[in-house]
């Protein structure tokens, strides 16, 4: 069973709505479907990462082996908890987390918010009401519901920052920064967004990944 992998990223490409990456591991080349979000980023070369880390599930079938990378444990559990519903596959579970933030599904169970789950490419109102009753009994005492809590206990209401703010910690986890530096670190880059947004200006990705990585590497998270 492979838990995670790190490597050297050889290729990536798209078939139709699925995202791949070769990793070559000692040698071995793994083929790993990887959600869309990340996808972009390398394609873009944004990360510029020439050596990536993904969190897989590995799923066994009678004609073939099936990875999915993720950049944090936190969605491969989610993955893992969906493909436990009856009637959800792994590609409607991709598709649950191309299409939405962990946060975002977590706040559409809590509030049954049907319609949001809905608009993921092929979820019916049946399949969202099952996704809902299921997903709320199972995050119900876990972990995820305090740690996404946490995460946005700031008062950010612009939808793109929060977003923003979301994929800043993926990436930061993906270039193996330690959790703990990066939730200390992430209301100073918050704050620092509030007043960039407040003299009328915009903070690309790009720049706030800039920022968060020169307050990591000189140690800033470690200042009360």
């Amino acid at each position: 069973m492979i838990s995670w992998i790190n490597g050297e990223l050889v290729e990536l490409w798209q078939v139709n709505q699925k995202f791949f990456v070769l990793i070559n591991c000692q040698g071995l080349g793994y083929e790993v479907q990887i959600l869309e979000s990340f996808f972009l980023k390398l394609k873009s070369n944004e990360l510029s990462i020439k050596n990536i880390t993904l969190w897989i599930k590995h799923i066994k079938k009678e004609d073939s082996d099936l990875l999915f990378g993720f950049t944090s444990k936190d969605q491969k559990k989610f993955f893992i908890d969906i493909l436990s519903i009856r009637g959800v596959g792994s590609q409607i579970g991709m598709g649950i987390l191309n299409k939405l933030s962990i946060s975002e599904i977590i706040y559409a169970i809590k509030t049954q918010n049907k319609k949001l789950i809905s608009s993921v490419p092929g979820i019916g109102q049946k399949m969202s009401d099952r996704l809902i009753l299921e997903l709320k009994s199972k995050f119900k005492n876990e972990i995820l519901f305090e740690e996404e809590k946490n995460k946005y206990e700031f008062d950010i209401k612009n939808p793109d920052i929060i977003k923003m703010v979301e994929d800043l910690q993926l990436t930061l986890e993906s270039l193996n920064y330690k959790n703990k530096e990066i939730k200390t670190t992430l209301p100073i880059l918050i704050k620092e967004v509030d007043v960039i947004n407040k003299k009328g200006k915009k903070i690309s990705f790009e720049s706030l990944l800039k920022l968060a990585m020169n307050y990591l590497d000189n140690d800033i998270s470690n200042i009360a």
